[in-house]
């Protein structure tokens, strides 16, 4: 795109159909805030200029987008579109063209955008419209005998005749510069909601003589805007279908393409499999033949070939080697990082430790601020107490280490290498390589000892 574009990107709404004290365009939408897409189309063009015009939850749409090339734009108070888009154009330059959309259609196709900014350009008013099954709510393009758009008539401002209409208004346009300062600066509010349409633009264009054309999104789906909770989940759906179909494409294997969310990018080598229920946030990558079973929530994961992740298990900020098994029922807390051919079982918590080549814990432990050597056995019910009441300790496990079951190692502790734990063991001192240590209370029989009965 030529560098005299500017994006105008209106995202001032209250939102009031969302029930919500959150901005409608933060509301999230696959893990991201729902703007956020809008400016991703946008940059796409490499213009000179983003606008976001704010107004409800200004600050709040700062601290989520900002980015050093977002100029913020606040319109107070609030008078509709076409009074957005002239505080906008106030900041910005006023040569080139200027393409405005609304921050609520986060599927915008950005070749749409394109065409209409190169007819911009070309000195023309160029509007993203859609034919639609159910147009309810939504602006009506009106064209003459020989299909020439002539105006843009809100629902609430259409007559009978013109609400029979399907081809819908998108709330996206792109016009010269200098041509769309005059306009909007000549808007008036005599419409049913008494608001500055940036729609009226339209019908000024034509009684200027100026060119008015039409990009017909071929998919209406994507310039669905979102206005309520139920839109905004129709078009997650849209969006997580499409993101499950381009994994099959790419040859991932999907038990079922309409139970999974994928919420950021996702990186998957030869082979995989994933099953059902499965939310993928923030960046996962998957080696190849990597299998994930039903129900679990990788997030900001890195798991290598051949591993299989069992149900329900819940893995964030973790690094797993190859051929490791993990769940069911396990959790990977930040900082976990297994090595090759590491098995996790069930009910089994991991955070701020490394578990060496070879090392197991399969069933009911604990293991934080831990580093554990290559083929340590450890055992089910023991845990490390890394926390004295005031800070964090480590406890370093070294390579062929056995911990037996029902064990506590108190941090700071040292287990020797080949060392054995008896089951049962509190260990609050380090124990030597080879050896077996024990640490508990000997048995005893208490003879007379009779258990409490219940009072009837």
């Amino acid at each position: 795109m030529p560098a005299s574009l500017n994006v105008v990107i209106l995202a001032a709404g209250l939102g009031k159909r969302m029930r919500s004290a959150l901005p409608k365009v933060l509301h999230p939408l696959a893990g991201r805030p729902v703007v956020s897409y809008v400016i991703d189309a946008a940059r796409s063009l490499s213009p000179r200029a983003i606008a976001v015009v704010v107004g409800n939850g200004a600050d709040a749409v700062r601290e989520a987008i900002g980015a050093p090339d977002i100029t913020f734009v606040v319109q107070d108070p609030p008078r509709g579109t076409g009074d957005a888009a002239r505080v906008a154009l106030e900041v910005l330059p006023a040569e080139g063209a200027t393409l405005v959309i609304i921050g609520d259609i986060p599927l915008v196709n950005p070749a749409s955008l394109g065409e209409l900014v190169m007819q911009a350009l070309d000195g023309k008013l160029a509007v993203l419209t859609a034919k639609v099954p159910d147009p309810t709510g939504l602006g009506r393009v009106i064209r003459d005998a020989a299909g020439r758009v002539r105006a843009i008539v809100e629902e609430r401002d259409a007559n009978e005749m013109q609400r029979a209409m399907n081809e819908i208004n998108t709330g996206v346009m792109a016009a010269p510069t200098a041509l769309l300062k005059r306009w909007v600066a000549a808007l008036t509010p005599e419409n049913a909601q008494g608001e500055y349409y940036i729609t009226d633009v339209v019908a000024t264009a034509v009684k200027d003589g100026v060119a008015v054309v039409a990009e017909v999104a071929a998919d209406e789906r994507d310039v669905r805007g979102i206005n309520d909770r139920a839109q905004l989940l129709a078009v997650e759906r849209i969006l997580q279908e499409r993101r499950a179909n381009d994994l099959m494409r790419q040859g991932v294997a999907l038990a079922d393409p309409a139970r999974i969310d994928i919420r950021g990018p996702l990186r998957c080598g030869r082979d995989v499999r994933i099953d059902v229920g499965c939310v993928l946030e923030g960046e996962v990558s998957l080696g190849d033949d990597v299998t994930i079973g039903p129900y679990c929530t990788l997030r900001n994961v890195t798991i290598g070939q051949g591993t299989l992740i069992e149900p329900y298990s819940y893995l964030v900020d973790a690094t797993i080697g190859a051929n490791c098994r993990v769940g069911p029922y396990a959790r990977l807390r930040p900082g976990a990082t297994l090595e090759d051919d590491v098995h996790v079982g069930n009910f089994v918590e991991v955070k701020a430790s490394t578990l060496g080549r070879g090392a197991k814990a399969n069933h009911l432990a604990y293991i934080g601020d831990t580093t554990v050597g290559s083929g340590v056995n450890y055992g089910a019910g023991s845990i490390t107490a890394n926390y004295d009441g005031a800070s964090k300790h480590r406890t370093v496990i070294e390579d062929g280490a056995s911990i037996g079951s029902n064990c506590v190692l108190v941090a700071p502790v040292t287990i020797g290498k080949g060392a054995t734990i008896g089951a049962g063991s509190v260990i609050s001192q380090n124990a030597p390589e080879g050896a077996l240590t024990v640490a508990r209370p000997r048995q005893v029989t208490v003879e007379g000892w009779q258990r409490p009965s219940k009072k009837t």
